[in-house]
């Protein structure tokens, strides 16, 4: 599909909206608006100019995917109506962008089928180098960062034991990188990379990774750069609960954590070596970067990932050193963030004058694919194709995973957990990453596989309390709305399966989950239900001779009538007190 000269004018209107300043190109033919569409020049120029590229979140997605963006973000207390929790409108009203246009359809989930088909694919490496080096080119010295969750999310991925996305990075130019889900293929395997693959090339950076026994740091908490005449320190901060939110014998050695207190140090550590700007690259989730900025003194900005928003400005927040800018990048390779400073060179801290914040979408059909990572991805794919391309099934609905509730593609996992397994119940993971297929879409292994390649895959059924299930999701809705984000640890909430409740998300905890019934009747406290599940983080369950649970959802798919998958009825709770909240549609 090639966007027509009419569309590229409605992505020209809605950018100048959002203050990408493409006005110029209102009369331009479509070969010229495309390039208009990404053409951001540098904020100033020569010394004292320096500019950040910055992707989060990609879940090793090489190829051009559909992604539909979350319809509930929910906000509670004071983040109520704040970014990140706005979604639709309210989000399109906050950035400045005009329904109806090619950024809402980036930006939003509004109208997603219809914007999908219009605007084609979002994302892929090969056209997001086209653009990473069209920006490096007109800014000498840029530095493009990668917030982690990089290397998991795709069978390849999964099947290379990273390599096809530690290729990929390197092709890509990739200076500085922190992580999360890397940390699922072990510590051997993240060290090896770090230290062979990445040597050299790409610094690894965690100031919150330390070792059990004596504490000392594992990678570098930060890497000192000079660029345009600037001295920049850029601090990592990886994922803080990974032993909690994934399998703890996967980094048995390595203690994780928020770590205020060292990030303070390690900030005035840099500052004392003559770090005239300092960012952060974090992995910690919007809401606990806010609270972090608002702690920390010291630091210009933070790139942040984990919770896959897509925000298209940057957020200021007050502390006692000035304003930190908090930023975060989508997922899915679906966008690249741009950050200039401008400094003044002429005061001894190189104080920052000025500064520009752009979240750009990739949109496959506007950019060329880059030829050399284009022929990478083909060599690295090759050896798979046959068994990625197999057809499983054809989806009549959309399929969706994204949002605080099931998406149709965990209600299809669950549907499917419950029917092969015999089970009563399922409880799948709250994740966030996984690709959207459009109603009359193939369901290939790939596709399928983009739902749930993970190193810990098992599928379970266990035989669990009425009392113990409520438990369960008491523990995971206080995780997912606490009022303090620093005890939010990651996932939304878990996506069920054949159960119904009633959840009041600012209630406190024990108090927001009521009116669980299974088939119309009451669950009851001391009586044994069969529920169905995967990706336990328990290391007794890979011994235990359980399936990977692609197994179970590939044998779900082929017995389907006509090959065809009937569109999923999603099984949301019932949410109390959430009338009005610009976080849900």
């Amino acid at each position: 599909m090639t966007l027509s000269k009419r569309d590229f004018l409605q992505v020209l209107s809605a950018a100048s909206v959002a203050g990408m300043g493409l006005a110029r190109y209102a009369d331009a033919d479509a070969a010229t608006a495309e390039a208009g569409l990404y053409d951001l020049p540098p904020l100033g120029a020569g010394a004292g100019q320096v500019s950040f590229l910055h992707m989060t979140d990609c879940h090793a997605q090489l190829k051009p995917i559909h992604f539909r963006e979350p319809s509930v973000n929910l906000g509670l207390g004071s983040m109520q109506g704040q970014l990140p929790h706005l979604v639709g409108q309210h989000l399109l009203k906050k950035a400045g962008v005009r329904p109806g246009t090619p950024l809402a359809a980036a930006y939003s989930y509004i109208d997603f089928e219809r914007a999908a088909r219009r605007y084609g694919r979002v994302g892929g490496f090969a056209h997001l180098a086209t653009l990473v080096k069209r920006l490096k080119a007109s800014r000498p010295g840029a530095l493009l960062l990668d917030g982690g969750d990089t290397w998991q999310g795709s069978a390849t991925a999964l099947w290379t034991n990273g390599q096809d996305m530690v290729d990929a990075c390197k092709a890509l130019g990739v200076d500085v990188m922190t992580g999360h889900w890397e940390f699922t293929y072990g510590m051997e395997r993240v060290k090896e990379i770090v230290d062979k693959d990445f040597k050299g090339r790409i610094d690894f950076i965690a100031q919150n990774i330390k070792t059990n026994d004596f504490g000392d740091p594992v990678f570098a908490p930060y890497v000192m750069r000079e660029m345009n005449g600037v001295k920049v320190a850029i601090v990592g901060q990886a994922f803080p609960y990974t032993p909690i939110a994934n399998p703890r014998y996967m980094v048995a050695d390595w203690e994780f954590g928020i770590q205020d207190a060292n990030m303070q140090k390690v900030v005035d550590e840099a500052r004392g070596k003559g770090a005239q700007l300092v960012v952060v690259l974090s992995h910690n989730g919007m809401d606990v970067d806010l609270k972090m900025a608002s702690r920390v003194r010291g630091v210009d900005a933070i790139f942040g990932g984990h919770t896959h928003d897509g925000v298209p400005v940057a957020v200021p927040v007050a502390n006692a050193g000035g304003t930190t800018l908090v930023t975060n990048a989508g997922s899915n390779g679906k966008f690249l963030g741009v950050m200039d400073f401008e400094l003044d060179l002429g005061s001894k801290s190189g104080k920052v004058k000025n500064w520009r914040y752009r979240l750009l979408p990739i949109f496959s059909n506007m950019l060329k694919a880059d030829p050399e990572m284009d022929a990478l991805i083909t060599k690295v794919r090759a050896p798979f194709e046959s068994k990625l391309a197999e057809k499983l099934a054809v989806t009549d609905g959309l399929l969706y995973r994204r949002g605080n509730f099931n998406g149709s593609w965990d209600q299809l996992l669950c549907d499917a957990l419950i029917d092969v397994q015999g089970a009563q119940i399922a409880f799948s993971p709250g994740f966030r990453w996984g690709t959207s297929l459009l109603p009359g879409d193939a369901i290939t292994r790939e596709l399928m596989m983009d739902q749930v390649a993970v190193t810990y895959p098992y599928a379970t059924l266990t035989d669990m309390s009425g009392e113990m299930i409520k438990t369960v999701l008491e523990d995971v809705a206080d995780n997912l709305f606490n009022s303090d984000p620093y005890y939010q640890q990651g996932g939304d909430m878990v996506r069920v399966g054949g159960l119904q409740y009633t959840l009041a998300p600012a209630a406190k905890m024990g108090s927001r989950i009521t009116e669980m019934r299974l088939g119309g009747q009451p669950i009851e406290a001391a009586k044994t239900y069969k529920v169905a599940g995967w990706a336990p983080v328990s290391e007794e369950a890979k011994n235990a001779g359980n399936k990977p649970v692609w197994e179970v959802i590939e044998t779900w798919l082929k017995s389907q009538p006509g090959g065809r998958v009937t569109p999923r009825r999603i099984n949301t709770p019932k949410l109390l007190g959430v009338q009005g909240n610009p976080g849900i549609a």
